[in-house]
């Protein structure tokens, strides 16, 4: 991480402060041991994980008084992991994943920055079936449908992870393919519903996409 140009900042949810460390820019790259490239993760798409997007600011917002007492939250993709910050903040028992080698150590140095316990994490591929997370009452995620094939890997993915009863809460920016995750949603038993934030923060200023909620 040392030869990251590094930003730090302050976002605001009500009274809870949340403070990041964070990828300067887009235009940042590191990979020295080849970890990112054989994951497949190219350097044009590198440093996603490591800037605040609008949707996860979204998602934070959400959050911050989604009822997650006595439930076990696991976050999708979390990229830099604002909204596992802002859980943890409030003691939700939360659970941080995504598929980025880098991620783990933006997650660790940012819980230590906000003075919290650690969260725990895994890095996981959607793809396999042999991770050892399991079961979930509440399920969310921000900006994760880059791809066509996403759309079939997430279902499942949440399929795989969801107790019985779940609650599945996940920010689309509005990529065209909402309403196919949807489809595949509902037949794993859930049902659907969509909605657009009514105000949104500064950080997310712009934002025209769907928060999408999903019950079973």
């Amino acid at each position: 991480m040392t030869d990251l140009r590094l930003n730090y900042q302050t976002i605001e949810f009500g009274e809870i402060d949340i403070h990041l460390c964070t990828l300067r820019n887009t235009n940042e790259f590191y990979d020295p041991e080849g970890l990112a490239l054989k994951a497949g993760i190219c350097s044009a798409s590198w440093p996603i994980f490591g800037v605040v997007w609008p949707s996860s600011v979204v998602l934070a917002q959400f959050m911050l008084n989604f009822n997650t007492t006595s439930k076990r939250v696991l976050e999708i993709g979390c990229g830099i992991a604002l909204s596992s910050l802002l859980l943890n903040k409030q003691n939700t028992d939360i659970t941080a994943t995504d598929y980025h080698p880098e991620v783990a150590g933006f997650l660790q140095r940012n819980v230590l920055l906000n003075g919290d316990e650690s969260i725990a994490y895994e890095q996981i591929d959607w793809t396999s079936d042999s991770d050892n997370l399991g079961l979930f009452d509440v399920i969310i995620g921000s900006d994760l449908l880059y791809e066509d094939a996403h759309i079939d890997l997430l279902a499942s993915f949440i399929q795989r992870h969801a107790k019985s009863s779940c609650e599945v809460v996940i920010v689309d920016p509005g990529r065209g393919r909402k309403n196919k995750l949807s489809k595949n949603l509902v037949n794993y038993g859930f049902s659907s519903s969509q909605s657009q934030p009514s105000e949104v923060a500064p950080q997310a200023a712009g934002f025209k996409g769907y928060i999408l909620e999903y019950v079973r």
